[in-house]
């Protein structure tokens, strides 16, 4: 098999959205499962992971363009407007 870069992480995490954020963090964690722990590809592959699980319980990656504010009329109405930077908490 060919050395793992984190180009090969990123091309797995850079398409993330909510609904299959813990399909790709299984992914990255086979992908990374043969290297040593102190490898810096698999530590890279561990922060991927983090974030992959967060984008889990969120709604958006809400990284381009201005948010909408939670005083906008019906926000309230809204349960799964979690932005990654602060996700849903899990059940």
């Amino acid at each position: 098999m060919a050395e793992i870069t984190r180009d090969d992480i990123d091309t797995l995490v850079g398409p993330a959205t909510p609904h299959f954020a813990y399909q790709l963090r299984a992914r990255v964690r086979q992908l990374i499962a043969d290297l040593p722990e102190n490898d810096p590809v698999r530590r890279y592959g561990e922060e991927q992971m983090a974030r992959l699980d967060l984008l889990g319980h969120a709604s958006s990656k809400a990284e381009e363009g201005p948010r909408e504010p939670p005083s906008k009329p019906g926000w309230e109405q809204l349960p799964s407007a979690a932005p990654v930077d602060r996700p849903a908490p899990a059940r």
